[in-house]
């Protein structure tokens, strides 16, 4: 779905669909969960680049609750995430499809069925921006239900049946925040969460790939396009995915990418198959059989991930591209504005981070359901120069391996 079509059914539909659960959940029964929990649900929907930073959470719920059976429930086009981190067993991922408005209502009716079969004890909600993950918690049948809950903030309401509200802390990492959900599950502290883990998050481990596929993935790379062979590969993610406004400007790219091809690095355009016409329209420009469009080119999250150990370097919008990343040893430079990487920078140290604090960055908000007030002006992102990400990008090259 369209995020436009996503807010407004979310606001009109969601608004009153949370209050009136509320009211139930205040005049029903009020079931005591099993202590410690023997089943919990974690559920992360919409944020495919985000899953790499709940790696820290799902640790910490193994390793407190041993015992107990975890699960997510996640868009169906973000499992490969899941899948590849091996967090779970693949049996207990749960996926609802949302590729129109009656897909996802016709799944959801037969999700909530299975989660009452399942009979969680406790749902952890990790979403921070839409209220329908919110009503799978309140009806999934689960005595204690975990979530971000505005408090005395203007943030989104999201009816009062969350029983473990945690205070969404726009100043701390998101992975911490993630902890801070599994810590409320037994805290006592108001808001809850005070006594959750404040050590570092470690990067999240590297994905071992076989020796045999990285060569066949180089072969067929090198097969499609002969004019990369000898040449280091800088990869480029131009495209905003759903939010637009996270995108640094084309004409920036045009400049960049124009530049490392001078300097003779060959450049491969990423992306979606819906972000082809970007990808040609820079190759267009550079005009140079050592910039190839690779948009829509790998197969699934593997084949990309098995790409970037191919590459030098990448350099992408903030979004899921950068994320991914971190579990390999592609170094990366990321370019956030709407968003800060206070809040959402990789956790892996091969990652450079810009992030232009004008006075109004970061305006995407779990506050204001990520709407920017400055109508596609974005210009935290236009004011960061290609001479200042190309300095950057030579910088890392210099002590990238290959």
């Amino acid at each position: 779905m369209k995020i436009g079509l996503q807010r407004a059914v979310d606001r009109y539909a969601g608004v009153p669909a949370c209050a009136a659960l509320s009211l139930l959940h205040r005049l029903g029964p009020k079931p005591v969960a099993a202590r410690p929990p023997r089943r919990i649900l974690v559920i992360l929907l919409s944020e495919m680049g985000s899953l790499v930073l709940t790696q820290p959470m799902f640790a910490h719920l193994k390793a407190r609750y041993p015992d107990a059976s975890i699960h997510a429930l996640l868009f169906a086009r973000n499992r490969a995430v899941l899948d590849l981190l091996a967090v779970l067993p693949g049996e207990r991922i749960l996926t609802l499809d949302d590729r129109s408005l009656w897909r996802l209502a016709a799944g959801s009716l037969k999700i909530l069925r299975t989660l009452r079969a399942l009979q969680f004890d406790v749902v952890i909600d990790c979403e921070l921006f839409a209220r329908v993950s919110s009503l799978f918690s309140g009806l999934s049948g689960a005595p204690l239900r975990v979530g971000f809950h505005r408090h005395t903030q203007e943030g989104l309401y999201r009816g009062s049946f969350i029983n473990r509200p945690v205070l969404y802390n726009p100043y701390r990492h998101l992975s911490r925040q993630f902890l801070t959900l599994a810590a409320a599950i037994e805290s006592e502290t108001m808001p809850l969460g005070k006594d959750a883990p404040d050590a570092p998050c470690e990067p999240p481990p590297r994905l071992a790939f076989p020796p045999e596929e990285l060569r066949q993935v180089a072969a067929q790379l090198h097969a499609d396009f002969p004019a990369l062979p000898g040449r280091r590969l800088v990869l480029v993610y131009p495209g905003g995915g759903l939010l637009p406004i996270r995108a640094w400007p084309r004409e920036h790219y045009f400049q960049l990418c124009a530049a490392l091809l001078r300097e003779g690095h060959a450049v491969g355009i990423i992306g979606l198959p819906d972000d082809k016409s970007l990808g040609q329209a820079i190759v267009a420009h550079c005009r140079s059989p050592n910039c190839v469009d690779l948009t829509g080119y790998t197969r699934s999250l593997r084949h990309l991930l098995a790409l970037f150990h191919h590459a030098a370097l990448l350099i992408t919008n903030d979004g899921g591209p950068g994320q991914f990343a971190a579990l390999t040893p592609l170094p990366a430079i990321i370019l956030f504005g709407p968003e800060t990487p206070r809040l959402y920078g990789p956790l892996a140290p091969n990652a450079f981070c810009f992030h232009l604090p004008l006075p109004c960055s970061p305006c995407l908000t779990a506050y204001n359901h990520r709407a920017s007030p400055c109508d596609g002006d974005n210009q935290c992102l236009k004011r960061i120069t290609p001479e200042q990400v190309l300095a950057q990008a030579r910088a890392m090259l210099r002590t990238a391996p290959g």
